[in-house]
C-alpha cells in the first residue's frame, strides 16, 4: 500500500503554540467545544505512555482523569495480584507519580523499589495501594487516598472493577497474560478473562463528559487495547462527543508490535471497535493515503527519540482541540 506524508497535515510544536494552529487566546472557542480553553480531558492506556499523556494534559486541561490498565501480571504487580487477588497496582502507581504535586516527597518515594529481603523488587507505591485496598476492601478508595496524599492533579480509575487477564490470538494459537502477549509477534483479537469485565461508573461518566479523550501512546495490545477494548469503555468512547485522539508511539521496541507501522495500529483499533477522530504522530511518520481519520504530525519526541516529551505533547494536543473543537470533520 502506498504511503504519503502530507506536510499540510503537520503541527510544529517545538516552542509556544503549534504552527498551523491558532493559539487559544487569539480565537473564539469552537462552538462545538465550549471548554477549549480549559477542557475536560481523559487519557486512556497504561505504563509510561499513559504517564506521558497525563503529564502532557496537565499543561492545558481544566479537569483531568486517567483510566488505567490493571491487567499486568509480571513483576511486583503480578505477585500482588496473585497473593491478594486485587487488580494490578503498578500502572496506577506510575500515573499517580505523573499527576502528583511538585512538592510531594511521597510522590517521589512511590517509585522507590526495595533491593533486598522479602520485599525485593516491590515499589513503595505498589505496597501502599495494595495495603489500603486490602484493609478497606475497596481498590478505588485506595487509589483515591494515595492520590490525596500526593496532591494529585486529577482523578485515576482502573479500567476494570475486578482483576482481569489479557487473552490474545497469535500464530501459535491463543495466549494468556500481559507478559506473554507483549513478547509474542503477530498478535490480534485481544480479549479478557473473565469476559466482558465491568468498568467503574465514574470512568464511564468521565469519558462521556470529556471534551477530549486521549488514547495512547503505549504498547498497542497490552496497554492501549487493555483499556480501550473493555466493553463499557469502548461503548463510552463511541458515544462521547469528545474529540478522540490516538497518540502514536515515537518508537516501538516490543515483539507484539514487530512489523507494525501506523496503518497497522489504526487497523487494530478499528478491528477492536475503538473509534477515533484524529491521530497525532511524530514528525517523519509515514501514513497511508487512505487513513481512517486525519493524521497530524508534530515534534513530540523527547531527547533520544524513545519517548514523548510531555510539554511538546501537551502543546500538540491542545492545538488539535483549538483547531477542531470536540469533533474534527476532516
Amino acid at each position: 500500500m502506498s504511503t504519503v506524508e502530507d506536510p499540510s497535515e503537520s503541527i510544529g510544536v517545538s516552542t509556544g503554540a503549534p504552527s498551523n494552529v491558532t493559539a487559544p487566546d487569539s480565537v473564539a472557542p469552537n462552538i462545538a467545544s465550549p471548554n477549549v480553553v480549559a477542557p475536560n480531558v481523559v487519557a486512556l492506556g497504561g505504563g509510561h505512555g499513559l504517564a506521558a499523556s497525563l503529564q502532557a494534559a496537565r499543561h492545558y486541561a481544566g479537569t483531568l482523569a486517567g483510566i488505567v490498565s490493571v491487567a499486568d501480571d509480571g513483576g511486583s504487580s503480578g505477585k500482588i495480584r496473585r497473593d491478594l487477588g486485587i487488580p494490578a497496582p503498578g500502572d496506577i502507581r506510575r500515573c499517580l507519580s505523573a499527576l502528583a504535586g511538585d512538592d510531594s516527597l511521597l510522590a517521589v518515594m512511590l517509585e522507590h523499589r526495595f533491593d533486598s529481603g522479602e520485599l525485593e523488587g516491590h515499589p513503595i507505591g505498589n505496597l501502599l495501594i495494595a495495603g489500603l485496598a486490602n484493609a478497606t476492601g475497596d481498590f478505588q478508595a485506595a487509589i483515591a487516598e494515595v492520590a490525596r496524599l500526593v496532591g494529585a492533579h486529577g482523578d485515576l480509575y482502573p479500567a476494570t472493577v475486578a482483576a482481569v487477564t489479557l487473552v490474545a490470538d497469535s500464530d501459535s494459537g491463543p495466549i494468556r497474560g500481559q507478559v506473554t502477549i507483549e513478547q509474542a509477534p503477530h498478535i490480534h483479537n485481544v480479549r479478557f478473562e473473565p469476559p466482558d469485565p465491568s468498568a467503574p461508573d465514574a470512568a464511564i461518566r468521565a469519558i462521556l463528559d470529556a471534551d477530549q479523550v486521549i488514547i495512547g501512546p503505549g504498547s498497542l495490545f497490552t496497554s492501549v487495547l487493555a483499556v480501550a477494548s473493555v466493553p463499557d469503555i469502548r461503548d463510552a468512547i463511541s458515544q462521547t462527543s469528545a474529540q478522540r485522539v490516538f497518540v502514536a508511539n515515537v518508537a516501538n521496541d516490543k515483539a507484539e508490535l514487530r512489523g507494525f507501522d501506523l496503518p497497522e495500529h489504526l487497523d487494530a483499533l478499528a478491528e477492536h471497535g475503538v473509534a477515533i477522530d484524529v491521530t497525532l504522530a511524530p514528525i517523519g511518520t509515514r501514513r497511508t493515503a487512505e487513513a481512517r481519520a486525519p493524521v497530524h504530525t508534530a515534534d513530540v519526541a523527547a531527547a533520544g527519540g524513545w519517548s514523548h516529551d510531555p510539554e511538546k505533547l501537551g502543546s500538540a494536543l491542545r492545538g488539535l482541540l483549538t483547531r477542531y473543537g470536540s469533533r474534527p470533520t476532516g
